[in-house]
């Protein structure tokens, strides 16, 4: 058996991308346009790990409510350093929820508010001014 991919539905397919892409700097692998079902699916893999991806479903005019994702729990990624990753997501506007107090572990929510954790490629200092902030909100 091999896992294959996650599947996450999205609400705006262009701010998804940002968030998984720009922020997270996740390489889109492939993508496939329904028309006749008005869907698309989008797939995204890590550079470094892309035998393994993110199913990005985009339901072109759905109104559902996916409600505030909790029931999914979380998606987790490696990261080289997690104050610069943290660091360019905040910059974007996204809210770091748990700040990588430990130089080690943090959390934020993708515009589905859908929990990423992020986790440090081995351990970093505590470092300022992530070692000294608070949580916000849920993960």
């Amino acid at each position: 058996m091999r896992f294959l991919h996650s599947m996450v539905r999205v609400r705006d397919l262009a701010e998804s991308l940002r968030f998984y892409c720009d922020g997270l700097g996740l390489r889109e692998t492939r993508r496939r346009e329904h028309p006749q079902g008005k869907y698309t699916l989008v797939f995204l893999a890590a550079p470094e790990n892309p035998e393994v991806e993110i199913e990005l479903t985009w339901n072109w005019d759905s109104t559902e409510d996916y409600g505030s994702a909790r029931n999914f729990g979380h998606l987790a990624f490696r990261v080289d350093d997690i104050y610069a990753t943290c660091a360019r997501l905040q910059g974007m506007g996204y809210t770091i929820n748990r700040p990588p107090r430990d130089g080690h572990m943090a959390f934020v929510r993708s515009p589905d508010r859908i929990s990423i954790e992020l986790l440090q490629d081995g351990h970093l200092p505590p470092q300022e001014p992530w070692a000294s902030m608070s949580n916000v909100g849920t993960w």
